[in-house]
C-alpha cells in the first residue's frame, strides 16, 4: 500500500515539470510545493477517515453519493473514470515518444505495444498490479534518494571537486521570490496537479486484506514522502543550480546531476522518467477499471461491466478503460504532433473537482459518523471540522486562481464542460435508466442496522 501511494504521486511532473514551476516562482517554488502538499495531505487525511470507517473500492463515488446524493456520486465517478482513461492514453503516447527516440520505430506502433503489455498485466490479478507498481516505485525512490544525497553534499560544499557551498543560489539572482509572492501562489495551482495519484491508495485499499491498517499507514506516511520527494528535491535543485538557468526548464534533475558530475546523467534520467510514465500508465489502468466497476453497483454503468474473471479482476471494465488509449493509437498515427496535448488538456482540472468533492463529503459524513457511530472513527481527520473547512477554502482558492490566471482558464473551461456533460448524462440516466437508489443502503452500521445514502 505504501509503494502504491508513492507510485501514484511521483511521476514525470516532479522529474521534468518542476522546472517550469521553478522558472515561474524562483527558489520560493519550495513554498509552492509546501502549500500544495499541505492541501493534498489534508485532503488525503479526510478521505482516509471515510475509507477506514467504511472501506469501499472506488470510494470517491460511494462517499459522494452517501454524503451529497446520487447526482454527486454519478458525476464524480464518471469524471474520475474519464480522467484516468485519458491518462492511460496520454501516458501511452508519452512513453511511446520516448521509445521512438531510442528505437526509431513509429510512435503509434510503440503506443499499441505499451497498451497491450500493460493491459495484459492488469488482467492477471490485483497482486500483479501491486507488485508491478511497487517495482516501479522502488526505482523512483532510489533515484530520488540518490539525487538528494549527491545534490545535498554538493550544495553544502562537501562533494569532491565541487565549487564549494552553493546555498547562496537561494537568495542571489533576484532574491528568494524574484518574481514576487503572487507568482509563488500562482505556482501552487500548477503544483497541486503534480500530486494527483496519491488517492489511488484508497481505491486499492478496498481490495486489500487489511484496508484500515493500509490506508492509515499510507496516509500518515505521505507527509514525509511529500517532504522528502517533492519539497526536499526542489530545495536541492534551487540550491545547486541558479533558478534562472535555461536548462532547468528541460530537466531540473539532469541539471543538478550534470553539475555534480554524474556520468551519463541525461540517459539515466530518461530511463527513470520512462519508468515513471509506465508507473502512471499502470496505476491509471487499474484506477479507471475499479471506478467503472463500482459505478455498476448503483446502476450508473451497464451491469455487464461488473463481471469479474476467476481471479477477481473486472476484465471488462479494464478493457473499456483502455478504449480511449486504443483510440489514441489511431490518433497518434493520424496526428502524431497534436494527440498528447489534446488528451492532457481534455481532463483540465478534474483532479481539483475530485479533491473538493472528497472534503465536502467528509464534512457531511464526518458529522454523521460522529453523531451516529463514533466507534467507527478509528482514523480521524485532524481538527475536524475546522481543518476540513480550511482545506475546502484552500482548494476553492485554487479554483478561483485558475479562473483568474490566463493560462489556466482553458483547462478550467475543459473541466466545466466535462462537468456539464456528466450532469446532463445523469438526468438522462435518471429518466431512462434504472432509478438512482438514494434510499438503498451503501453499508451496514457497526451495530448491524442499515445506513441510508442520505443527501438529495
Amino acid at each position: 500500500m505504501a509503494m502504491i501511494a508513492i507510485g501514484g504521486s511521483v511521476g514525470a511532473g516532479l522529474f521534468i515539470g518542476s522546472g517550469a514551476v521553478i522558472n515561474a516562482a524562483g527558489p520560493a517554488a519550495v513554498v509552492s510545493y509546501a502549500v500544495a502538499g499541505a492541501l493534498v495531505l489534508l485532503t488525503l487525511r479526510a478521505l482516509g477517515e471515510m475509507v477506514v470507517a467504511r472501506p469501499a473500492s472506488g470510494s470517491f463515488s460511494d462517499y459522494a453519493r452517501l454524503a451529497l446524493g446520487p447526482r454527486a456520486g454519478f458525476s464524480i465517478g464518471w469524471l474520475y473514470w474519464w480522467m484516468y482513461a485519458v491518462l492511460v492514453a496520454a501516458e501511452a503516447v508519452a512513453g511511446a515518444a520516448m521509445l521512438a527516440e531510442w528505437t526509431g520505430l513509429d510512435g503509434w506502433v510503440l503506443s499499441l505495444g505499451l497498451l497491450v503489455v500493460m493491459t495484459a498485466a492488469n488482467l492477471v490479478s490485483v497482486r500483479v498490479f501491486g507488485e508491478t507498481e511497487s517495482l516501479f516505485s522502488l526505482v523512483k525512490v532510489a533515484t530520488i534518494v540518490g539525487f538528494l544525497v549527491l545534490g545535498g553534499l554538493y550544495a553544502l560544499g562537501l562533494w569532491p571537486g565541487g565549487e564549494g557551498v552553493t546555498l547562496s543560489n537561494l537568495w542571489e539572482h533576484g532574491g528568494f521570490a524574484p518574481n514576487g509572492w503572487a507568482a509563488v501562489l500562482a505556482a501552487v495551482v500548477v503544483v497541486l496537479f503534480s500530486f494527483g495519484g496519491v488517492e489511488i491508495v484508497t481505491i486499492a485499499a478496498g481490495e486489500s486484506d487489511e484496508p484500515e491498517q493500509g490506508v492509515a499507514r499510507a496516509t500518515t506516511n505521505v507527509l514525509w514522502r511529500i517532504g522528502l520527494f517533492y519539497i526536499a528535491s526542489i530545495l536541492v535543485v534551487v540550491a545547486v543550480v541558479p533558478w534562472n538557468t535555461a536548462q532547468l526548464l528541460k530537466s531540473p534533475f539532469v541539471s543538478v546531476m550534470e553539475a555534480v558530475g554524474v556520468p551519463a546523467a541525461p540517459l539515466i534520467m530518461e530511463v527513470v522518467v520512462f519508468i515513471a510514465v509506465l508507473s502512471v500508465l499502470n496505476a491509471a489502468m487499474y484506477t479507471s477499471s475499479r471506478m467503472l466497476h463500482v459505478l455498476t453497483r448503483q446502476g450508473d454503468a451497464p451491469r455487464a461491466l461488473s463481471k469479474v474473471n476467476r481471479r477477481g479482476v473486472p476484465s471488462r471494465a479494464i478493457l473499456l478503460g483502455t478504449a480511449v488509449g486504443y483510440a489514441s493509437v489511431v490518433g497518434n498515427y493520424l496526428w502524431p504532433d497534436t494527440v498528447f496535448a489534446f488528451l492532457v488538456a481534455s481532463i483540465g482540472a478534474i483532479l481539483l473537482v475530485l479533491f473538493l468533492t472528497i472534503v465536502a463529503s467528509q464534512l457531511v459524513l464526518g458529522r454523521r459518523l460522529r453523531r451516529e457511530e463514533p466507534e467507527a472513527l478509528r482514523f480521524r481527520m485532524w481538527g475536524f471540522p475546522y481543518l476540513s473547512w480550511v482545506t475546502l477554502a484552500g482548494l476553492g482558492a485554487v479554483l478561483v486562481a485558475m479562473a483568474v490566471l490566463p493560462d489556466q482558464r482553458p483547462p478550467l473551461a475543459a473541466t466545466l464542460g466535462a462537468v456539464a456533460v456528466v450532469l446532463v448524462a445523469f438526468e438522462l440516466r435518471r429518466r431512462f435508466g434504472r432509478t438512482p437508489v438514494s434510499s438503498e443502503p451503501l453499508y451496514t452500521r457497526a451495530d448491524g442496522r442499515e445506513a441510508g445514502s442520505g443527501g438529495g
